[in-house]
């Protein structure tokens, strides 16, 4: 039996962020992984570092906007953190943070984007409100069709297949044990922590934090818990280097999916959230672990309005499409800190998980020590406790 002060569950950005920060501060720590390490949503992503209100939020209405407006004190921090990563991990993880763009084309749009840059600014986040010319003027690659932007001068992106094993180098090197191809196969409270196991494996540890993204519902009903998190498969896209065009932006569309940056040897990432189809388990149910099936009018539309967008972009081949899984809570906002029916049992997980995974991470690693982290409050698994008091 291997003992652990912290086992974590979960060998994405946000689990090897957590491992890292913990074996830093003198935590023993053991970290399990049922695949190798960043090969879930945070090395599917697109990298970006997106600090404005997402349209996915702005578009159910004013009281998710005005929800959202509370993970802006979690995006100053990112900010931040983002800022000093590479040289805490000691890694080239191609970070630029040159500002990002959300765009309006439509009066509609214009009106919701001059609402949410009110609320950034009231909420202290470094936002500009733009008309088209102005946008052009910074950014000569939109379109004529944009009528105006919010401009954040800290936006930008990062590689999001070097932040992962930049982590995970960094925890082996402060002491923490990574564990890659072990799917858990039992999990229980014992005493006053935690008992899993995975074959001949077994671990005890004091607490317990799990990070596994899509695959944390499973992990926590183990434990006989219910995790607010759901699959959702989206789409990915990437052109051909441009020899011509320069992106140096994110950039974003107020009224419509997109997110679209250029890579350092120029090609064009584009994606913002259309949807691809999850695969389904024999009996029905939906299996994360199967690489979803790309829709095809989603590929179209996700095309559509980058070529919208930056017109610039029709003129560049497309070499490659991908889908991948990431989760979503019910309330769009993500999910992180202790189970209160269950001390000791931490959860992180949901949306903007690689934005702000550096901040989530550092701050439930914090909270895992002694130290409280009350910025973690509004997004605490505490608002769906009910959903556990039938679970004995």
């Amino acid at each position: 039996m291997e003992r652990c002060d912290v086992l974590v569950v979960g060998g994405g950005l946000v689990g090897c962020a957590a491992a890292w920060h913990l074996a830093a501060a003198g935590a023993s720590v053991t970290l399990v992984d049922a695949a190798d390490f960043g090969l879930g949503a945070s090395g599917q992503n697109a990298g970006s570092l997106h600090f404005q209100i997402e349209r996915r939020f702005l578009e159910q209405g004013d009281a998710l906007a005005r929800q959202a407006e509370q993970t802006i004190a979690l995006s100053r921090m990112a900010i931040e953190d983002w800022r000093g990563l590479e040289a805490a991990l000691d890694a080239d993880l191609h970070v630029v943070m040159d500002g990002g763009f959300m765009v309006a084309e439509t009066a509609e749009q214009v009106t919701m984007l001059e609402r949410k840059v009110e609320r950034e600014i009231r909420e202290g986040l470094r936002m500009r409100l733009l008309d088209g010319d102005e946008a052009r003027r910074i950014a000569p690659y939109l379109s004529p069709s944009i009528l105006a932007a919010g401009y954040a001068a800290d936006e930008g992106h990062a590689d999001s297949r070097a932040i992962v094993p930049a982590y995970a180098a960094a925890a082996r090197r402060a002491g923490a044990r990574l564990i890659g191809r072990t799917r858990l196969d039992r999990l229980q409270r014992v005493g006053g922590g935690f008992e899993a196991g995975a074959g001949d494996l077994s671990i005890r540890a004091g607490q317990l934090l799990v990070a596994a993204g899509a695959w944390t519902p499973h992990i926590c009903a183990m434990a006989n818990l219910h995790a607010p998190l759901y699959p959702v498969a989206l789409l990915m896209n990437v052109t051909e280097r441009s020899r011509t065009l320069e992106v140096p932006h994110l950039v974003q569309h107020v009224g419509r999916r997109l997110s679209m940056k250029q890579t350092g040897a120029g090609n064009i990432l584009i994606g913002g959230g259309w949807p691809s189809r999850l695969a389904r388990t024999a009996d029905g149910g939906f299996d994360p672990g199967v690489r979803p099936e790309l829709i095809g009018d989603s590929l179209a539309g996700n095309l559509r309005a980058a070529i919208d967008t930056v017109p610039a972009v029709a003129g560049l081949n497309l070499i490659r499409s991908w889908t991948g899984v990431t989760a979503v809570s019910a309330d769009q906002l993500p999910v992180v800190g202790e189970v209160p029916r269950l001390p000791g049992f931490w959860i992180a997980g949901g949306g903007s998980a690689f934005t702000l995974g550096p901040t989530f991470a550092r701050l439930v690693a914090q909270a895992i020590g002694g130290t409280p982290a009350p910025e973690l409050d509004f997004v605490s698994p505490a608002r769906f406790e009910h959903l556990n008091s039938f679970m004995g």
